[in-house]
Formats: C-alpha cells, structure tokens, sequence
C-alpha cells in the first residue's frame, strides 16, 4: 500500500464494529450518530450496523391481526442504514478488505454489478471514499434507483432486461476484472458479501429473536438476490440447529424451486442463477410467490398505513395498538401510522410473505419466531406503484385492495415449498451453480470445496484476520480515531 494512499485514505468500521458498534471509541460512535444528518459526511461509514443510537436491533413484530398467524413474524428493518438499504454493508466491507489487503490505488474506479440497492451503495460507499463508481445494473429497473445512484455520483452502465437478466451484468462486467483501474464489488461472487451477513444480520437476527417470544428462532426467511443476506441462516443455525432456512424465489423465475428463468418485478431477488456466494446447504425449503402480489401488497401497506389495514383484518390498529409491537427505539420512524409506509419496499413484502406463509408451513404457535428482512424503504418504488396503477385499469380502491389483501395475506398452498434438504436437491443446485460459474473464471475444484460446510466456515474464520487488517491500516494512515 502506497504512503499516498494511506494520506487519502477514509476510514470505516470492521465487521466486529458493524456488528456491536458499542466498540467504537465513544467519541467516534457519538460523532457518527450526529453525522447521520448529513447524508455524505463519510462518517456514516460507522453508521453501516442493525444496531440502533442504544445498540439494540430496530425491528418490529407484525400484529397477529395483520398476519393470521399465532407465531411473532420478527422484520428487520434496513431503511435506517447510510443509503437506505442494509446492501451498503456488503459494498463497504468488499471495499475495506480489497483497501486492506493493498489492492486498491486512488485511481481506481469502483465497479458495482447489481440490480439496485446494492448499486446504490457501491456509489455510496465511492463517495465517501472519494472515488469514482460505475454501477452496471438491467435498464428495467425502477427510475428512483438510477437517480439514488446519479444523486452519489455513480455513473450507470444498462445491460438488455430486467430484474432476472443479472447474467447479462456479469459479462459486461468480465472484461473490468482485468482492468487495473478498476476494482470490481462483485457481490454475486465475493465473500465478503457472505461474512457481513453472516456476522452482522445473522447477529441482528438473533439479538431481535431474543427479545420476542420463546427467544429462539424457528425459522429465518430471505428471498435471495446476491443471497447475502441468506447467510445470516449460517449464523442462526449454529445457535439453534433445528431452525428452519426458508429462500423466497418468484413463482415467474421459479429458478431455485424448478430451474425455471423467467422475467418478475421482485426487484432486488431471483437473478436467473444460484449465487456463487449462496451456501444451498443450510437452505431447508424454497418458497414460489406470485411477483405482482408483492407489488399490490405495497401498494397496500403504503396507501392504507395501519389504519387502513386494521379495517381490513378487522381489527383496530392505531398508534397505540400498533406501539405495542413497534421497536421503541426504531430509527425509521416515530409515527406508528407512517412506520409501515416508509420502510418497507417490494422484496419487504416478499419476505413478509414467505414469512407469514412459513410460518403456517410449519405450524408454528404461541411464542414461536419467524424472522426476515426489510431490505428498503418505499422511496425507490414510486414508479413501479404508477406502473401497477396503469396496468389495473380502473381505480384501486378499498375493495380492490380487500381482495388483494385475502390473495396476499391469508390463502397459502404447501405446494409452493419445495424440500431441498435432501442430498439429491443439494446436488442439483450444486449443478445450476456450476452452470453459470464455470463461465465466470471460477474452477471445478473450488466450486467442489463448496459442498462441505468447513468451506464455509473457514471463509467466516476469517473477520478476526480482516478486522486486524483494517484496524492497521486506519493507524498507519494516521486517521484514526477521526474524531478525538
């Protein structure tokens, strides 16, 4: 690592400081919460953790009446991280181990394959650090995304498609792998995507789970776009081994559950592929649901708020009802009416989806915890709502959105779980992973060591060795602490 660039180097946080940012120096952990305020003090970098100001998880518990289900469905909620998206994580940890280990010059530019959020905080992430980024993303994404990205500096790159067409950005962003100007966040693909979720969601997961219910979890449910997230399944299986790993896919790009690679509106999940980073072994079942469903299930979270859907299920949900089930210290929101309208996107409605329909998969009861994420707030689906409003045709009102709500929230069928916990499912995923890797400058062998989970394990084996890395690269360069 040059001395140049350790002058120009930003620091940020390690994967242990994410996870319990009660370890930063107070003054930096008291200035950073200040800074949140100012969206591009690159003091937020210490801002990238589920914890809330009083280091505790912010999520929420869904009413039962909401749900229909006796389980507690436990939602993080991401819309407070730097960006709006708990996806700003992955992109700064790929980033902060490449500056870690001296493989990063300040010319370089960063190179964010994505369908959206983690783009996003690819240009974030660049910004704070004072570099220039290029997100290379389908040109069927939501407009909001592109503007997030333009608004952070990032240039865009459109590859053919949508949502499911994340191969096409793979090999557009081949030929910059070699290039030594750039520096390629491959989070399809590297493991530091893996080691941020399976340290810091998996965390998060457990930290909330023990406050709600029996304290355990019994299942964890993820619809996989990178499949990052989904590592967090890693974490809540060593503590309770006979938790249940659910992945959310689209009935329309049924790839998981039957190979199938058709095109959604899921955006930010089902890519057509299994994710090099996914671990298949510690995913249990696969879940189909219908795309539109989750675009009409935001539209009704957003429009009707808890009001609103209290008249639906019949119950009285006001503020007072909804605290009851509201993380206090919830960072998104102090309005219990506007909680639900702010922080939950489309792939929130599919995880609550998965989550609710699991949870009666499994008849759980009383005391019984299903948890899942909210990946984004709704600032990023305005569009796609106008879109959903021209394709109905008609208006969209308290009726229509009635029975939206019965199709959505209340009917279920077992047969869209599919079992993948027999050998046989495990090879086959296998197989689809080597289908689309091979391709990718990836050997036989190393896809081989993937099948036992000591592979896993000792790619997480390796924080402590990462966290040393870029604690002696913040005192070489003579930034750290920050702030005194």
């Amino acid at each position: 690592m040059s001395s140049d660039y350790e002058l120009k180097y930003t620091p940020g946080p390690t994967y242990e400081e994410m996870a319990n940012p009660a370890k930063l120096p107070p003054a930096v952990r008291q200035a950073a919460l200040k800074a949140a305020a100012q969206e591009l003090d690159p003091l937020n970098l210490f801002n990238i953790t589920w914890l809330n100001e009083k280091n505790e998880p912010r999520y929420v518990v869904l009413p039962r009446e909401l749900t229909g289900t006796r389980a507690n469905i436990i939602v993080l909620t991401a819309c407070a991280f730097p960006s709006g998206s708990h996806k700003v994580g992955p992109a700064y940890a790929t980033m902060a181990e490449a500056e870690a280990l001296g493989k990063v010059t300040h010319d370089m530019t960063i190179i964010g394959p994505s369908t959206g959020n983690f783009g996003i905080g690819t240009a974030y992430i660049a910004r704070l650090k004072g570099f220039k980024s290029i997100v290379v993303m389908p040109e069927g994404m939501s407009a909001e995304r592109y503007e997030r990205i333009r608004k952070y500096g990032g240039d865009l790159i459109l590859t053919p498609g949508s949502e499911s067409d994340v191969i096409l950005v793979l090999e557009r962003v081949v030929e910059f792998k070699h290039d030594p100007t750039k520096l390629v966040l491959g989070q399809f693909e590297l493991m530091p995507n893996y080691r941020f979720h399976r340290h810091t969601t998996g965390q998060a997961a457990l930290a909330a789970a023990s406050r709600v219910g029996n304290g355990k979890i019994a299942a964890f449910v993820s619809a996989p776009g990178s499949a990052g997230t989904i590592a967090a399944g890693d974490a809540i299986k060593e503590k309770f081994p006979d938790a249940t790993i659910v992945a959310v896919e689209p009935k329309e790009c049924s790839t998981l559950s039957s190979g199938g690679r058709g095109t959604h509106r899921i955006e930010g999940i089902g890519d057509k592929m299994v994710t090099l980073i996914h671990n298949v072994l510690n995913t249990d079942y696969v879940l189909a649901v219908h795309d539109d469903h989750t675009v009409q299930g935001l539209y009704i979270f957003h429009e009707l708020g808890a009001e609103g859907l209290g008249d639906l299920v019949g119950a009285r949900l006001d503020g007072n009802r909804l605290s009851e089930y509201l993380c206090a210290t919830c960072a998104c929101s102090k309005e219990a009416f506007d909680f639900y309208r702010k922080c939950f996107g489309i792939s929130s409605i599919c995880n609550i989806m998965g989550a609710i329909r699991t949870a009666h998969f499994l008849g759980l009861g009383e005391g019984d915890n299903v948890v899942t994420i909210a990946t984004d707030g709704f600032d990023r689906y305005p569009s796609v709502m106008r879109d959903l409003e021209q394709r109905v045709g008609r208006p969209i009102d308290r009726s229509l959105m009635a029975q939206w709500f019965e199709e959505i929230f209340r009917r279920w069928s077992p047969a869209d779980f599919v079992d993948v916990r027999s050998p046989e499912e495990k090879e086959r995923l296998f197989r689809m992973k080597e289908e689309t890797w091979l391709n990718f400058e990836y050997t036989k062998d190393y896809l081989d060591k993937m099948k036992s989970q000591a592979f896993w394990d000792e790619e997480y084996a390796l924080i402590p060795k990462m966290d040393e890395a870029i604690a002696e690269l913040r005192e070489r360069s003579g930034t750290w602490p920050p702030v005194k």
